[in-house]
């Protein structure tokens, strides 16, 4: 049986976008591609080319940087989503000024209320130093709340590190 919330959580290049395409990959479902990153400079337009072509023409992709939600609730039983990334869309949240605690509230009424078996992708960014400056601390407690909220409701917890799984909550499928 494959988990309805699956949470997978890494630093930066550590693995765990190719481990969640591969997690999607074997539950033998129709894939969508929940994007949450845009396309706002040279390095993340080859980020996002290569994370395409990584994942092939069976992958449908659906780019929404602020407001997942309703693309979460179209999804069915038939498929699977994976959400990437968690850290991007927060980032984008806060760059937006919307209040993180009701788009965070919203977020995971949206992933537990999904049909379909989701997959979330985030980054761990609370092991570094402190940030120097207001924004960037308040982006860190963010994230990590975030993260907490999304490893409370996900039925499976992976951390990923240097392209290892290790598993935090539940079984992998």
């Amino acid at each position: 049986m494959f988990p309805g919330l699956t949470f997978i959580l890494g630093g930066a290049a550590s693995g765990k976008s190719e481990f969640a395409e591969a997690l999607a990959e074997s539950c033998g479902l129709a894939k969508h591609y929940l994007a949450t990153s845009e396309a706002l400079d040279g390095e993340m337009s080859e980020k996002i080319k290569r994370h395409r072509a990584r994942r092939g023409a069976d992958w449908t992709t659906h780019e929404a940087p602020l407001d997942v939600e309703p693309v979460l609730a179209r999804f069915n039983h038939d498929c699977v989503c994976l959400f990437d990334c968690a850290t991007l869309w927060l980032g984008n949240q806060m760059m937006a000024e919307r209040d993180l605690e009701d788009r965070q509230s919203l977020l995971i009424a949206a992933l537990t209320a999904c049909r379909a078996p989701v997959i979330v992708v985030s980054n761990e960014v609370g092991q570094g130093i402190v940030p120097a400056d207001p924004m960037s601390r308040r982006f860190r407690e963010a994230q990590g709340r975030l993260n907490i909220a999304l490893a409370r409701e996900a039925d499976l917890a992976v951390q990923v590190v240097a392209g290892l799984p290790l598993v935090l909550k539940g079984q992998l499928p």
